[in-house]
């Protein structure tokens, strides 16, 4: 998908005023007045230039984004998940925290909040589904895991994955430009942190 949405935001198409990628599908929002009425009906002339495009070797290449650091406080009031986890998966608490951290995560979309990252792949030994009971609100920063992906919530939100820590980083500022600090592609590599250090760094922001 990411190829796609590279060489379909390249192609600089009249009339698509956005690409937006997820994980199996890219949705291609587009004005319709700026085709012209007698060529036939938009939605046709767009899709035909679309798949004019698409004919094209699409074989990923070998970029990989910037690696952004994300400080994490895992476990305890930031985590209440962390050890429900650790038993689902038969690992100690360690563990977790460190086949979560120990490896770069690729960002492969953003939705459900606005800049709010999905990435992975997991490593297979942290398998786990949804909560059964989702939460009606999370802080913002929020790192939560499932299904072989994680995500952080970057505004206080409801959310039904399994929360394991929470950044005290800003990803997200509706009044800066661009409003968020990730892109697509980039990778993200968690740090562990103490809860002092959590609190330093969020007093370092403030």
């Amino acid at each position: 998908m990411h190829a796609v949405t590279r060489l379909l935001t390249a192609s600089q198409l009249p009339g698509v005023v956005e690409v937006v990628p997820a994980f199996t599908t890219v949705a291609v929002h587009y004005q319709p007045r700026a085709f012209p009425r007698e060529a036939g009906p938009a939605s046709e002339q767009l899709t035909a230039q679309l798949w004019r495009l698409l004919e094209q070797d699409l074989a990923e290449d070998a970029r990989t984004g910037r690696v952004i650091e994300i400080p994490a406080c895992y476990g305890g009031e930031f985590g209440p998940d962390l050890e429900p986890v650790a038993r689902h998966c038969g690992l100690a608490v360690e563990e977790v925290i460190a086949l979560h951290s120990q490896a770069p995560f690729m960002i492969y979309a953003f939705f459900f909040t606005p800049g709010q990252p999905f990435a992975g792949p997991l490593d297979p030994r942290l398998q786990i589904g949804r909560r059964a009971t989702p939460r009606t609100r999370v802080e913002a920063g929020t790192i939560s895991i499932a299904n072989g992906l994680t995500a952080i919530n970057q505004t206080a939100s409801p959310n039904g994955w399994n929360v394991i820590a929470r950044t005290p980083l800003g990803l997200f500022d509706p009044q800066a430009q661009p409003p968020a600090r990730l892109r697509l592609e980039d990778r993200i590599h968690f740090r562990p942190v103490t809860p002092e250090e959590y609190r330093d760094l969020q007093e370092a922001r403030a």
